[in-house]
């Protein structure tokens, strides 16, 4: 399947979904990188991309409706793919024809496989066309049920069912299986909202305003990406929810901030975009890996806020080999999580996490609030924040960290649009459900 050569947004589709499922690329990433080297149409590239996206959202349900027409049968991996792509096409979308994705799916089997491939898959597709597909209501155990019909693991079904109630939790469900819409942040170091929305304009991009953060946009069509606006950093794309955890942080232009956890440096040049340089404001950025130090370079290069980011490779839990007590007068800790917020975004991380995973980064949490914990002023305010909607890594950890923290109290979370302020509860989670946006989590605690 590698060494094929596949120029059709189903070849290209199917390329991108076989290195997804076979070697455990990122959906994002390696989609990108496939289109980029296609000769394929901007039509064919939004294929592709509905194709490898709705695949990924769906492909429990898919499986359960392929398993009885593939019974016993021993079948190459990239084979099971093009049948669950097929299904996905023949259900999910009504302008394509069946029987135009029946000799295209076939076209692919006879391209990349030997003849009893192809009639193999022909057979196959018949029978689902004159048979018709499963019903998932015949599955009686509830649980069950909703992990075939929104295609998520059994675990995460009774997690957030248990953590949010059933309403809650199907409302999830759904949400996570929505297409994800594209949103930017304005950079107000260099522009403006409204000069920022009319420049996009020029450019052949409409945007409107975003409902959950004051500065962010919401893409209603156009390519954002080769606009003279993203590429001289006037505005880049950040979701809505993630933009968030700065707004909550009110920053002072003259102070130092602590992004602990930073790469790729979306949040850190948030950060800088409200600090000034003359009057002392800067903030570092902290990150494992020195591959990603690079990364939040060029971001603040791009933005224009270089001079105001120090990036340097740490461990944040070892703040203590380069930093003074009391050094700074707000930390960032936007932390390692399972990222089950996302899920709209990257569909393919809900197959690999384990409930074990969640349990053991709340640990990973901890350990880097304790560590970065006695760096701030007294006064000072710690923001934590995370891309999951699971309450062990969110209130789980913010609990545990105060009980061993008395010099630590929790404020409420405000941001711009006041969201969910009627809420009872000092931390704020966005879910995937509420405004259209990631799934997010964010939390502020003072020094006293």
């Amino acid at each position: 399947m590698k060494n094929k050569q596949i120029n059709t947004a189903r070849g290209a589709a199917l390329k991108t979904l076989d290195q997804v499922l076979q070697n455990g690329a990122y959906s994002n990433l390696q989609l990108n990188q496939n289109l980029k080297s296609s000769q394929l149409s901007e039509v064919d590239k939004r294929l592709a991309t509905n194709l490898v996206y709705g695949v990924l959202q769906h492909k429990l349900t898919l499986e359960y409706w392929m398993a009885p027409f593939i019974k016993g049968k021993k079948i190459e991996s990239w084979v099971k793919t093009l049948l669950l792509m097929s299904i996905y096409q023949y259900r999910y979308l009504d302008r394509v024809p069946d029987w135009a994705v029946t000799n295209e799916s076939i076209e692919l089997a006879k391209q990349l496989g030997n003849p009893g491939t192809r009639r193999f898959v022909t057979g196959v597709l018949h029978a689902v066309l004159r048979q018709g597909l499963g019903d998932v209501n015949a599955i009686k155990d509830p649980i069950k049920r909703r992990s075939v019909e929104f295609s998520l693991p059994q675990w995460l079904v009774e997690e957030l069912i248990k953590q949010y109630g059933q309403p809650t939790a199907d409302a999830i469900f759904r949400a996570v299986n929505e297409p994800a819409r594209v949103s930017l942040r304005v950079n107000e170091a260099k522009t403006t909202i409204p000069q920022a929305i009319a420049i996009l304009k020029e450019q052949g991009v409409e945007v409107e305003p975003s409902q959950v953060a004051k500065t962010g946009l919401v893409v209603k069509s156009g390519d954002v990406v080769n606009t003279d606006a993203f590429m001289q950093g006037l505005v880049t794309i950040q979701d809505e929810s993630a933009m968030l955890a700065v707004e909550s942080m009110a920053v002072n232009p003259a102070d130092q901030v602590l992004d602990a956890c930073a790469a790729p440096g979306g949040k850190t040049v948030q950060i800088a975009a409200a600090l000034d340089k003359k009057q002392g404001g800067s903030v570092t950025a902290l990150d494992i890996h020195a591959h990603k130090i690079k990364l939040i370079e060029k971001n603040a290069q791009r933005l224009g806020v270089a001079d105001r980011v120090h990036a340097c490779q740490l461990d944040a839990r070892k703040a203590d080999e380069k930093f003074e007590d009391g050094q700074f007068d707000k930390i960032l800790v936007d932390a390692p999580c399972s990222g089950i917020g996302l899920l709209r975004r990257k569909p393919e991380i809900r197959y690999d996490k384990k409930l074990s995973d969640s349990q053991n980064l709340h640990k990973i949490q901890l350990a880097i609030l304790n560590a970065v914990a006695p760096k701030l002023k007294k006064g000072g305010i710690m923001t934590y924040s995370t891309c999951t909607i699971l309450q062990q890594e969110n209130d789980g950890t913010v609990q545990a960290f105060l009980a061993a923290h008395p010099e630590f109290r929790l404020l409420k979370t405000q941001t711009a649009r006041t969201l969910k302020n009627a809420r009872t509860g000092a931390t704020l989670t966005i879910l995937p459900s509420d405004y259209g946006s990631d799934g997010f989590f964010i939390s502020n605690l003072q020094r006293l």
